[in-house]
């Protein structure tokens, strides 16, 4: 979790390919079954950090401010549409 000492933060996260078949898996769960969630949970372990975070399946009433991305940029690449 990085700080931009703006009033917003930015959260990496690191997965191995178990991982990353896990997480496919859980969203194709709650994409199926919109009443469901599930968490990523740390250990807790250390000085602190972030402790949990809930998927849910978003509902229409609830502000949307966050948009996905695609691949990570090269040196020298722009984003075409900035």
């Amino acid at each position: 979790m990085e700080d931009w000492k703006n009033g917003w933060v930015e959260v990496e996260i690191g997965l191995s390919a178990q991982d990353i078949d896990q997480l496919i898996a859980s969203l194709q769960m709650i994409k199926a079954d919109p009443d469901q969630h599930f968490h990523a949970t740390s250990d807790c372990v250390g000085d602190g950090g972030m402790g949990q975070i809930t998927f849910y399946i978003q509902q229409a009433s609830e502000v949307n401010n966050m948009t996905l991305g695609g691949q990570a940029l090269g040196p020298g690449e722009a984003i075409d549409d900035y």
